[in-house]
């Protein structure tokens, strides 16, 4: 079932390229990162009352709060970037480029969580990285 929301997950993805690409035209990126937060934020709330989810933020523990706000701090940065990147670039440039995220955050895990690196992920990750340079120097 993991499959699915992660299928899902880079469908809306590209639809995010290809949206942005055309919200941020002659406007701030971060202005336009800005309002899209701002949508993120009243959709997410929204769907956790909606749910009932927000009885569990007391279980929340110091742990959490701390890596939770490390990674909304990285999102955000990765955020700004890739709607500047976007406005001064190609969609179809910088959309394939940020998912170098992908091969990053394959190392990443094995450094850090102690995940495998099997071989076939290891190549799977050297082929993302080939193709990422690939569409830098087109």
């Amino acid at each position: 079932m993991w499959w699915i929301y992660a299928v899902l997950s880079a469908f809306f993805a590209s639809l995010t390229a290809i949206f942005a690409k055309i919200g941020v035209a002659n406007i701030n990126s971060n202005l336009a990162t800005g309002i899209r937060t701002i949508v993120i934020v009243i959709m997410i709330w929204l769907i956790i009352f909606s749910r009932g989810e927000q009885k569990t933020i007391t279980a929340l523990t110091k742990h959490h709060i701390i890596f939770l706000v490390i990674s909304g701090i990285a999102t955000g940065l990765s955020w700004i970037f890739y709607f500047k990147a976007l406005q001064m670039g190609k969609a179809s440039q910088v959309a394939p480029i940020d998912k170098l995220s992908v091969a990053l955050t394959i190392i990443l895990a094995a450094v850090f969580l102690k995940e495998t690196l099997t071989l076939k992920t290891a190549i799977g990750a050297c082929l993302i990285i080939a193709g990422t340079v690939v569409l830098i120097f087109e």
